[in-house]
């Protein structure tokens, strides 16, 4: 991987590239969760909400989740070793993963080779069969198996970290 930032095109050659079964559906923007139920409900598997992080120690943070799935950002930190959480700006944001805000992707981590940015996944989207996330735009949304994306995650070079948030008081 390059330090040059990949568009969703380059994003989709490359899990081809690594011979991952992917699906694309190209829809109107969706910003939030809950926007665009009616998109959802043509795409099996779960849907994801993402957080991009900043701790006040200046480590950066992406939490992948199911969408549905609460997050209790106080108790966070001590969970994940971090200092207090808060959401990262849009420059930092574009700067770590070549996203904009509503765009946030677990498949943004393919913009940084240097792993700046530390990923959690949560368990309950780590159980999912199948996932969705946007390729790197909000216009669009990707359908990858579980194993697929585990794939995807290791030839960055990174370590999965899970965890259980339903857990977490």
């Amino acid at each position: 991987m390059t330090d040059t930032l990949y568009t969703p095109e380059k994003l989709l050659e490359a899990l081809n590239d690594l011979g991952l079964k992917t699906s694309t559906l190209s829809h109107e923007a969706v910003f939030r969760v809950g926007e665009g139920d009616d998109i959802k409900s043509q795409l099996p598997g779960a849907h994801t909400k993402n957080l991009f992080l900043k701790d006040d120690k200046g480590q950066l943070w992406l939490i992948s989740a199911e969408q549905t799935t609460q997050i209790n950002l106080k108790a966070l930190p001590k969970i994940i070793g971090s200092g207090r959480l808060s959401f990262g700006s849009e420059e930092r944001l574009h700067a770590a993963l070549g996203v904009r805000p509503g765009s946030v992707t677990a498949l943004g981590l393919i913009n940084d080779p240097h792993h700046r940015v530390k990923f959690i996944l949560d368990k309950a989207l780590a159980d999912a069969d199948i996932v969705n996330f946007h390729p790197l735009t909000n216009t669009a949304t990707t359908s990858l198996s579980q194993a697929d994306f585990r794939t995807f995650i290791a030839s960055l070079g990174r370590d999965l970290v899970v965890i259980d948030f339903t857990a977490i008081t």
